[in-house]
C-alpha cells in the first residue's frame, strides 16, 4: 500500500486523491491555528518554497482535536494561513486526525510510522502530554498540533516528527529523499 489509496478532502469538501502528488516528496502535517506551534507554518512555507521545483510539497491538514485549537471554518483557515504565514502550499479541510473518527489517512499514516517518543531541540515542550493528556502517550496516535509525516517519491511513509521538531530539522531527510 501507499497514501495514493488515499484521499483528503480540500477547503470545499471535495475529495482530492492522493495519487495526484504521485513522484513527489510530500510531508503531511496536521495543523491548528491557535497553538503554540503554529509558528510552524512560516517553517513548512519555507521548506515549500526552496523545493517544489524539485518535486516537493507540503500539505496541510487541520484539525480541531487538541483543545480547540483550529475553531475556524475552511475559509477562515485559509485565510488565516494566507494572511500570517504566506502559505502557498495546500491547506485542506478541517477534519478529525486521532481517536475513532480519525480519518483513513491519518489511521494509515500513524499505523505506518508509529509513535517512538519525542526528540529532537524542544523535547521539553511536549511535557505538559504527560500531566493533561496521558492518555494519549499509549499507542501511535497523533500526540499534538503539527505531527509531520514524510512521504518519499513512492508514496511510503519514510519518517514522522513530533509536534516538537520544527521543519527546518527535516532539511536533511527531505534532501536525501529529493536526491534519490
Amino acid at each position: 500500500m501507499s497514501i495514493y489509496e488515499y484521499s483528503v478532502k480540500d477547503k470545499a469538501g471535495k475529495d482530492v486523491s492522493l495519487k495526484d502528488y504521485e513522484g513527489q516528496v510530500l510531508v503531511i502535517a496536521n495543523t491548528a491555528s491557535k497553538c503554540g506551534f503554529t509558528h510552524q507554518y512560516e517553517g513548512l512555507e519555507a521548506l515549500y518554497k526552496e523545493y517544489k521545483d524539485k518535486g516537493f510539497t507540503v500539505i496541510a491538514v487541520p484539525s480541531n482535536q487538541f483543545e480547540e485549537q483550529e475553531p475556524g471554518d475552511n475559509n477562515e483557515i485559509q485565510h488565516f494561513c494566507k494572511l500570517n504565514y504566506g502559505v502557498t502550499f495546500p491547506v485542506m479541510g478541517k477534519t478529525e486526525v486521532r481517536d475513532g473518527g480519525a480519518i483513513p489517512l491519518f489511521q494509515y499514516l500513524t499505523k505506518e510510522q508509529g509513535f517512538k517518543g519525542f526528540h529532537g531541540n524542544n523535547v521539553e515542550s511536549m511535557d505538559f502530554l504527560k500531566d493533561e493528556y496521558p492518555q494519549f502517550l499509549g499507542d501511535d496516535s497523533i500526540k499534538w498540533n503539527f505531527t509531520k509525516f514524510l512521504i518519499n517519491r513512492k508514496g511510503e511513509v519514510v519518517a514522522r516528527f513530533e509536534s516538537n521538531v520544527e521543519p527546518v530539522e527535516m532539511k536533511a531527510e527531505i534532501e536525501k529523499l529529493l536526491a534519490e
